[in-house]
């Protein structure tokens, strides 16, 4: 590691020469000087790691300086170091950004401590998360291989997201590679878990099985109401789980999270079936049976989730519960800046439904626009841009400015998305649709250990849309392309994120309950 240069700025710094040789013998190059005029003209001059400041100095004020040296460099990071214990003087400071703020006298190691804190944080983190996810791995290892159940492959998911996000902070591509062939197995695992389960799971006869989309409303949601205050459900549209885990910190700003969870998303894995077995209560097969003008199939004209409002309902009547409800759909930053001027209105009703649909074009546009490849090239850079979207959002405004007021928020989605990289050739005829990781259709012929296949819809839930129509699922990172154009279409879109198949990212997908602070 290069020598770390620091600025040590005090009227009396005579005093602190002792301090300043135990820091050299520990290897910081130390550059003092007695006030904050002499200062700011070294930092035009000189580069500096850490500036240690006394606030208490004749001339020029450490508070005075520590401004001036942000307007110099507004990184650097900078030590307050006073005598003056006076809460007004620390958030002055803390709100100048200051990085630490110690109290006279201080001694050596407190110092030491101080500088380590701002300087090795990176490092010493990245080595303890190396460490620590050395000896998760045996752990999971473990896990995978005893057949876990549906609560099981929940919990392994989290902590497979859990590390995933840590590895940011390591730098270690080497170990990150670890945790994704991690990942891959764990996915082929969970896709014969699916495979076996998922028939049994939707079956009239079910006895035990998963909350999954149908069920989110009855088991999870409805149990979290608040009889007292204005309940808010909204349902983040293809929000998967380590992009809840991203935006999370910027609700706690103005909420506490009570609980967090997950569900399974049905099949396939996308808005028309999963958001409108979520606000219907039921399965597709169901939905068209009790809607049969409502429910639209892929390959019929019109929206295919233009009556969540009237489902929704539904299930209210069918669940006896009689509750005001709102609902709004947001598609369009319009929506969304009308969201921010009416949600006080909002507050007068009960219960509140809103979807809001920006993850879901981010993933769309993902795949059309070169840009937004580069911006979102992997999970990390994805977290990423779904955090600032959300920091920026006409969701998070609106959602602050009833903060103050007592809320109850659920947030949920309706499936999640995964990175598509291994191409499986599906030939089908005219009428076979055009997802890429779901197909139905009459002809379909296919490889039949890459995909899970219903020859009969109802098996999974779902309507059958022609005579002898039948569904595939793509498994693990695969994506379903047709022998036509073949190597064109591989090549467009290996590595977007898609959704509509079976793995870890799409199924598992969160709900939360958070309220006012």
């Amino acid at each position: 590691m290069s020598q770390i240069n620091i600025l040590w700025v005090d009227d009396e710094i005579e005093s602190l020469k002792s301090q300043i040789m135990f820091l050299e013998t520990k290897g910081y190059k130390v550059s003092a000087l007695t006030n904050g005029y002499d200062a700011l003209e070294f930092l035009k001059e000189q580069v500096v790691d850490v500036v240690l400041l006394d606030e208490s100095m004749p001339g020029i004020t450490g508070l005075e300086t520590l401004g001036k040296i942000k307007e110099i460099d507004q990184q650097i990071p900078v030590v307050m170091i006073t005598k003056n214990e006076a809460e007004n003087v620390m958030d002055e400071a803390i709100g100048s950004q200051i990085t630490d703020y110690l109290i006279k006298p201080v001694n050596p190691n407190q110092v030491l401590l101080s500088l380590k804190k701002i300087i090795d944080n990176k490092r010493l983190v990245a080595e303890k998360t190396t460490i620590a996810y050395q000896q998760e791995f045996r752990s999971l290892f473990m896990a995978l291989n005893s057949n876990p159940d549906y609560n099981e492959w929940m919990d392994i998911y989290k902590k497979l997201v859990y590390w995933e996000m840590e590895m940011g902070k390591t730098n270690s591509p080497e170990l990150l590679e670890v945790l994704n062939t991690q990942k891959a197995e764990a996915n082929t695992e969970f896709a014969k878990f699916i495979s076996r389960n998922y028939a049994s799971w939707v079956s009239p006869k079910a006895k035990e099985a998963p909350v999954m989309s149908h069920t989110l409303f009855r088991d999870k949601i409805v149990p979290s109401l608040d009889s007292e205050v204005a309940n808010f459900v909204i349902i983040i549209d293809n929000l998967r789980l380590d992009q809840w885990k991203a935006i999370l910190p910027i609700f706690l700003e103005s909420f506490r999270l009570v609980q967090e969870d997950t569900f399974y998303s049905i099949l396939p894995t996308s808005t028309q079936y999963s958001r409108n077995a979520i606000f219907a209560g039921m399965l597709p097969v169901d939905i068209e049976s009790r809607f049969p003008q409502e429910w639209k199939n892929d390959d019929e004209e019109g929206g295919k989730n233009l009556h969540e409002e009237h489902f929704f309902a539904d299930q209210l009547r069918r669940l006896k519960m009689d509750t005001r409800f709102s609902y709004t759909k947001v598609t369009t930053h319009n929506d969304g800046q009308h969201l921010v001027n009416n949600i006080h209105n909002l507050m007068a009703y009960p219960l509140n439904v809103i979807v809001y649909n920006f993850v879901d074009m981010l993933s769309h546009a993902r795949t059309e626009m070169e840009v937004l490849k580069e911006l979102a090239a992997d999970e990390m850079s994805y977290r990423s841009i779904t955090a600032s979207w959300f920091e920026h959002s006409p969701l998070h405004q609106a959602l602050k400015k009833i903060s103050e007021k007592k809320i109850n928020l659920i947030i949920a989605t309706d499936h999640g998305n995964v990175r598509v990289k291994t191409p499986i050739k599906v030939i089908g005829d005219k009428q076979t649709t055009t997802n890429l990781r779901y197909k139905h259709g009459r002809n379909l012929n296919y490889e039949a250990k890459e995909v899970l296949a219903f020859r009969d819809p109802k098996e999974a839930g779902l309507p059958r849309p022609n005579v002898n129509s039948s569904y595939i699922f793509a498994k693990e990172d695969g994506y379903l392309c047709y022998p036509n154009n073949y190597n064109y279409f591989v090549n467009f879109y290996r590595n977007t994120f898609q959704h509509g198949g079976i793995s870890l990212e799409e199924v598992i997908v969160p709900v939360a309950r958070l309220v006012s602070k």
